[in-house]
This record gives C-alpha cells, structure tokens and sequence, in this order.
C-alpha cells in the first residue's frame, strides 16, 4: 500500500539556489503519478523501471528550474532495490552525500521518510534539502498485469494519514 503523494507544485523556494539536485523515489510517487493519470505504473519491455508520468514530472521540473536561471540534475537510480529512497543502503546514501556535495539545495520527490532519509544522508552538509511533495493519504490499489506486461493500479481507496515527526531522546 503505497502512500498517494501531491506534487508541490510551486517552484518559488527551489529557484532561489544556484544549483538544485532533484532526489526522486520511485515507489510512492510514481504509483500516485500512475494512478492521477490513469496510465501504468510498470512497463518493462519499453521503460524498464521506469514510469512514464513520472518521468514526465520530473523532466517538466527540472525544464521549469533550468527555465529560471537554476542549475539542476537528477540523482539517478537504476538498480531495483534503490527505488524506494526511505530503504537506501549506506552505500546508496553515501553516493547521495558525494554528490549532493556540488548543489545548494536538494528537492526530495516522495513522502516524509525519504526526506529525512536524505536529510541523514547528508548531513553534516551545508545545502538545503526541501521537500518536492506532500503525502495525502494511503493508496489501497489493485495491480492490474496487461497481456504486454504493463503493470497499472487500479485504486480502491484512500485512507487517512498523518504524519508524526520522531522526536530525539
């Protein structure tokens, strides 16, 4: 059951920076962008893993930052188990804390967890890490597998969250 993220729209406190590295999940998110826009989630013979309303977010984004003067990349994943950013290895968030090491700010494209998980990652840092979404609920979905092996989510429902930060002992 993966939470159902909105896209924080509102690019005003990233174009502020000089540089910016997206930091995408590619769980959450993309299923949400998946489901809002009606078009599969998984197509593995022509994207790999990869989601095509997704993609298209994250290229608009960064198209919308470079449009304003804002030098930006994205933080890349191409092996499964690194696309769910709040289950990183050590090696994956130290590759992040390398690479962060050259932007003002990172924007983090998934739920609350994966923007801590990349705010350890990269501390004691100097840039800034900013949330890129906001969680609205949680997904309850049915996958769907097509005769081409495209895998969509069929929502059922949403239910309540709310998000309760850690607090340090």
């Amino acid at each position: 059951m993966p939470f159902i993220m909105k896209a924080i729209d509102d690019t005003s406190a990233y174009e502020q920076f000089e540089s910016v590295l997206i930091v995408p999940c590619r769980f959450c998110p993309a299923a949400s962008a998946a489901v809002k826009n009606n078009e599969p989630y998984l197509q593995p013979f022509l994207r790999l893993f990869k989601t095509k309303s997704y993609e298209r977010f994250i290229a608009n984004l960064k198209t919308r930052l470079e449009g304003k003067g804002v030098r930006t990349s994205v933080f890349k994943s191409s092996l499964i188990h690194q696309f769910v950013m709040c289950m990183w290895t050590s090696r994956r968030r130290k590759a992040l804390r390398k690479r962060s090491e050259s932007y003002d700010a990172l924007v983090v494209l998934g739920c609350e967890a994966a923007v801590q998980s990349v705010k350890d990652a990269v501390k004691p840092n100097r840039c800034q890490v900013l949330p890129g979404a906001e969680t609205e609920g949680i997904m309850s979905i049915r996958p769907k597998l097509s005769l081409s092996c495209s895998l969509s989510l069929e929502l059922e429902s949403i239910s309540r969250y709310q998000y309760l930060e850690t607090q340090a002992s």
